[in-house]
């Protein structure tokens, strides 16, 4: 949640002058009324101020036939590098990035959407709200994003398309497979030899084994009812997506940018490959700017879900979005002949190590992601030669809550070293898996949380210059 610091300068910035908002938020917000806004009115009935249902148009404010280029939406980026953008969608964008998106997914108006992330990230506002509204179909909306809360959600709203972040996916799989793990190495084992029996039938023969077979493990996911999973707002492990289609969840990944509307695309459920964000949506043009001898190369993107721009910012508009109306979306990647896209990284994360070799600090931070011993881990590069400009790989990592309270529980005043040294065999346990070049040779085990962005990505900006050596 912004705090209303935050959201007073982006409203300031925006020339907001209605405000929408419980309560609560309403009457402690703006008490010197710097903003003029003209009005502010509650999400609940039982208020002080007006209740959105009870509030009558005046004259003026008659509605009337917007057009299609018309602005609908400024959309503030999630600012993982620097200061937010506001990212103007016309109702065109929105609308056809709604419909576009259900080439690739079927919706019913007996589904059941859950929404866990804030509306005013474009993810949720079009995978869950939108796409939900535009079919009939229900939503529930989960309280906080920790996993007991949303399980509970999950299952009370018998909750049929589940779309959430990497994050949430991992901590899920991996919670699953240790309580497996927990009962012993040769029942983990077997669950873990049918679980890739299951994989195969579905992928390969279309015959979906998975949900009766596992239907016991899916149960304990609160996923027994769910149709479609689909990850979005970042990377996420192959290995991920993979064991969810084996239990038996048509699991999907897409990609997108609040700059897109923001689905570009879509893994389709009876055609998805696990290493790909997605296929392109039909109308959406790719181009791969610059490739390098494996092909990765900056993405560019056209189609009719491409923002109108930046708000008051004609030069960050310049920047990323030509005269023809191709995008720059910073991302590196390569497209295959299908039209299924495949990513590296990002194009300002990019390291650059001794003899030139590039990294991406995602494909690295990939490999941690299912050890349940980590929260967060955010890899950056340190400058190593002034001259050559070349860097090493250094690691930052908070360990999980529940880890660092059963270490000191365990070994008291000792477990800040035990819990250092096994944050440094994990290290090397990955180091062993990654090429020469790529191999992480500095660690530093933090205490406090990164600062994260609403979608739960580490806020890398911001981090490095915390960390700054």
């Amino acid at each position: 949640t912004l705090s209303n610091k935050d959201m007073a300068k982006l409203m300031a910035f925006a020339e907001v002058k209605t405000l929408f908002a419980d309560t609560d938020r309403l009457a402690d917000f703006d008490a010197e009324d710097t903003l003029k806004l003209t009005d502010r009115i509650s999400l609940e009935s039982d208020s002080p101020y007006p209740f959105l249902f009870n509030v009558k148009a005046s004259k003026k404010q008659k509605r009337r036939q917007a057009a299609a280029d018309e602005t609908a939406a400024i959309l503030f980026t999630s600012g993982t590098t620097g200061t937010p953008k506001g990212v103007m969608l016309s109702h065109s964008n929105l609308v056809s990035d709604c419909y576009l998106a259900q080439a690739h997914m079927t919706l019913y108006p007996s589904d059941v959407f859950y929404a866990i992330l804030p509306i005013h990230h474009a993810y949720t506002m079009m995978a869950v709200f939108f796409e939900a509204i535009s079919v009939g179909a229900s939503i529930v909306f989960g309280k906080k994003l920790v996993i007991s809360q949303v399980l509970k959600e999950l299952k009370e709203g018998e909750v049929t398309m589940f779309l959430a972040v990497p994050m949430l996916f991992n901590k899920m799989i991996a919670a699953l497979m240790n309580g497996v793990r927990e009962k012993g190495i040769v029942l983990y084992g077997f669950i873990r030899f049918l679980m890739g029996i299951s994989g195969v039938l579905k992928k390969i023969f279309k015959v979906n084994v998975g949900k009766k077979m596992f239907g016991f493990l899916l149960k304990k996911l609160s996923l027994d009812k769910n149709r479609i999973c689909i990850s979005g707002g970042g990377p996420l492990p192959a290995s991920t997506f993979k064991m969810f289609n084996e239990l038996g969840i048509d699991f999907v990944q897409g990609y997108g940018l609040t700059e897109t509307s923001p689905i570009t695309h879509l893994n389709p459920v009876e055609a998805y490959i696990e290493t790909s964000v997605g296929k392109r949506l039909p109308q959406t043009e790719v181009k791969i700017v610059e490739p390098d001898g494996e092909g990765n190369g900056i993405i560019y993107i056209k189609g009719p879900m491409v923002m109108q721009g930046y708000y008051n910012n004609q030069e960050a508009t310049d920047e990323v979005l030509d005269k023809d109306g191709w995008l720059n979306t910073g991302d590196v990647g390569y497209q295959d002949a299908q039209g299924y896209l495949y990513l590296t990284g990002r194009a300002k994360n990019l390291i650059v190590t001794e003899g030139g070799k590039n990294v991406f600090p995602e494909e690295i931070e990939d490999y941690f992601q299912l050890y349940s011993e980590i929260e967060t881990i955010c890899v950056l590069g340190y400058l190593i030669d002034k001259k050559t400009k070349s860097e090493g790989i250094r690691a930052l990592i908070y360990p999980a809550q529940k880890y660092i309270d059963e270490m000191t529980k365990t070994h008291g005043e000792q477990a800040q070293a035990k819990i250092e040294e096994r944050m440094d065999q994990i290290v090397s346990e990955v180091n062993k898996q990654l090429q020469a070049y790529k191999k992480i040779n500095r660690v530093t085990v933090i205490d406090e949380p990164l600062e994260m962005t609403s979608t739960k990505k580490v806020k890398r900006f911001v981090v490095a210059q915390k960390y700054k050596d």
